[in-house]
C-alpha cells in the first residue's frame, strides 16, 4: 500500500531535502508540511503537489491542527525536538502511521546519560567510560581529579556545548582545571532551559580520532544501512570555530569514506543495530525511523560519541544524493514492517558534498544573525551543478531574510572531491 497524502513535520533544510526527494516518487504523493516558518523550498513543493502548508508549533497540538486540515496517510518527523515533545506518540494515538519515533525511543538522543547506560547494560561495543551528574557540586568535585575528559550537556542541544580537555602536562593542570570548572558552569546554565530530563551533566572519557556518522533506516526488525558520512561541526572552514549544527558533510567515492575500511563501516553498522535491539527490548516498542550513530575512529576502532533518533542535518542531503531508489517506498516499507523486501542501491562512482551558509552571528549571537538579506540566483546555481535547500530563512519581496540559524545548505554531486568541491564553492561565491 502506498499512502498518497504525506505530512512532513519540520521546516529546515533537512525537511526541504526530504520533501524534494519524496516529490520525485513515481507515486506522486500529495505533500503537506507542519512548519513554524514558511520555508520557501518546502512551500513550493507543497504547492506543486497539491498539499497544504500548516503553520503551527512542532508539537502534539500542532500535529492535531495539521491532521484536521490535511488528513494524512503518513506522518514523517524531521527534527529531534518534535520527537522529544511526543509528536509521534500523538500520531500513534490518532492512528496515523509514522516514520519517526515516540519520546521513549527518542530518549537515545535526548538523554546522553541514558544512551551511555544502555550501551553498558547491553554490552554494546564502542562504549566508553562516563559519569552523569544531577548535582553541579558533585560534577565539580569529580572533574578536579578526572584527568582528560569530555564535558557535555546531558541533553541533546543542537550539537553545541561539548568541550574536550586534555590533562597531560603537570604545569598546565591548574589552567586546565579552571577551564573544566568554567565548562561545567556553562553547561549547567545551558541546561537550565530544559526540564524534560533530570540529569544535567555528562563527563566522559576523552577519546581522539576522526569522526563520521552511520545512519540506518529501521522497521523494528530489519535495517537499511546508509553510506557513512563525515560532517563538519565547526562554524568556519578548516575545522575552526565553535561547534554548532553541522556546517557541511562529505561522502564518497561511492557509499564510503576515504579513511574508513569496509570492516570498520560494518562494525559501526553492527553497533547501531545492537543499539536498536537493546532500545526495543528496553522499551517494548518498535523503532520505525532513522537511528544515527556519530562515531570516532580511535585506536580501539569505531567508538560511539552520541546517537541521533532522526536523519542528520546536513547528512541527509548527502545520503539521499547517493540513494538510487524511491524514498517514499522505503519509508512505506519501514512503517509496514517489510523493509527486508525492499531492493535498494547507492551510486558507486560519485562524491556528494553539502555545505551550509549561515549569517554572521551564528551560532552564539542569534540576534545579530537575524534579519539579514540574501539574494540567490537559482538558475545560475543549477547551471553550475548544485541544489539549494532552505533552512532558517523566509522570503519577502523577492529577497530571503535570515531567521538566525543556518540559512541555506548547498549540495553538489561529482565524480571526484576536487571537482565536487569546486562546484559547491562556485555556487556559494
Amino acid at each position: 500500500m502506498i499512502r498518497s497524502k504525506v505530512l512532513i513535520v519540520g521546516d529546515g533544510a533537512r525537511e526541504h531535502a526530504i520533501a524534494a526527494r519524496l516529490s520525485l516518487s513515481v507515486h506522486e504523493p500529495r505533500i503537506s508540511a507542519l512548519v513554524t516558518h514558511e520555508n520557501p523550498g518546502i512551500r513550493r513543493i507543497v504547492e506543486r503537489s497539491g498539499g497544504e502548508l500548516v503553520k503551527s508549533g512542532l508539537d502534539p497540538s500542532g500535529l492535531v491542527s495539521a491532521v484536521s486540515r490535511v488528513n494524512p496517510d503518513l506522518v514523517i518527523i524531521g527534527p529531534e525536538e518534535p520527537q522529544f515533545a511526543g509528536v509521534a506518540d500523538k500520531a500513534a494515538e490518532l492512528g496515523i502511521p509514522t516514520f519517526g519515533v515516540p519520546r521513549s525511543l527518542a530518549m537515545i538522543e535526548q538523554n546522553k546519560a541514558f544512551a551511555r547506560a544502555l550501551m553498558w547494560k547491553y554490552r554494546i561495543p564502542g562504549r566508553i567510560a562516563f559519569r552523569a551528574f544531577r548535582d553541579i557540586n558533585e560534577a565539580l568535585q569529580y572533574i578536579s581529579s578526572a584527568g582528560s575528559v569530555a564535558i557535555k550537556p546531558a541533553r541533546q542541544s543542537g550539537g553545541k556545548g561539548v568541550r574536550v580537555f586534555w590533562d597531560r602536562l603537570a604545569y598546565l593542570r591548574t589552567g586546565i582545571n579552571e577551564a573544566k570548572v568554567s565548562q561545567v558552569l556553562a553547561v549547567s546554565r545551558d541546561m537550565a532551559a530544559y526540564d524534560d530530563i533530570d540529569v544535567r551533566i555528562v563527563v566522559e572519557e576523552a577519546v581522539t580520532g576522526v569522526e563520521y556518522t552511520v545512519q540506518v533506516i529501521s522497521d523494528g526488525k530489519s535495517i537499511i544501512a546508509l553510506p557513512p558520512i563525515q560532517d563538519n561541526p565547526h562554524v568556519f572552514d578548516y575545522d575552526v570555530g565553535p561547534e554548532c549544527g553541522g556546517m557541511g558533510a562529505i561522502v564518497g567515492p561511492g557509499p564510503s569514506l576515504p579513511f574508513l575500511t569496509q570492516e570498520e563501516y560494518e562494525e559501526s553498522v553492527e553497533i547501531t543495530r545492537k543499539t536498536l535491539d537493546a532500545l526495543q527490548r528496553e522499551t517494548g516498542l518498535r523503532y520505525v525511523g532513522v537511528l544515527g550513530g556519530q562515531f570516532m575512529l580511535t585506536t580501539y576502532g569505531p567508538t560511539l560519541i552520541e546517537y541521533y533518533s532522526r536523519f542528520g542535518d546536513p547528512e541527509v542531503l548527502n545520503a539521499l544524493a547517493m540513494l538510487n531508489d524511491d524514498l517514499l517506498e522505503i519509508m512505506e516499507a519501514a512503517v509496514d514492517g517489510r523493509l527486508s523486501s525492499i531492493k535498494y542501491s547507492f551510486k558507486r562512482n560519485a562524491v556528494a558534498i553539502s555545505k551550509a551558509v549561515a549569517p554572521m552571528g551564528y551560532p552564539h549571537n542569534r540576534n545579530l544573525a537575524r534579519g539579514r538579506s540574501i539574494t540567490i540566483d537559482m538558475d545560475r546555481i543549477r547551471e553550475l551543478g548544485c541544489e539549494v535547500y532552505f533552512g532558517s530563512v523566509i522570503e519577502e519581496g523577492g529577497l530571503y531574510k535570515t531567521l538566525g540559524s543556518r540559512a541555506v545548505e548547498v549540495l553538489a554531486v561529482g565524480s571526484t572531491y576536487r571537482e565536487t568541491y569546486e562546484k559547491i564553492e562556485n555556487c556559494i561565491t
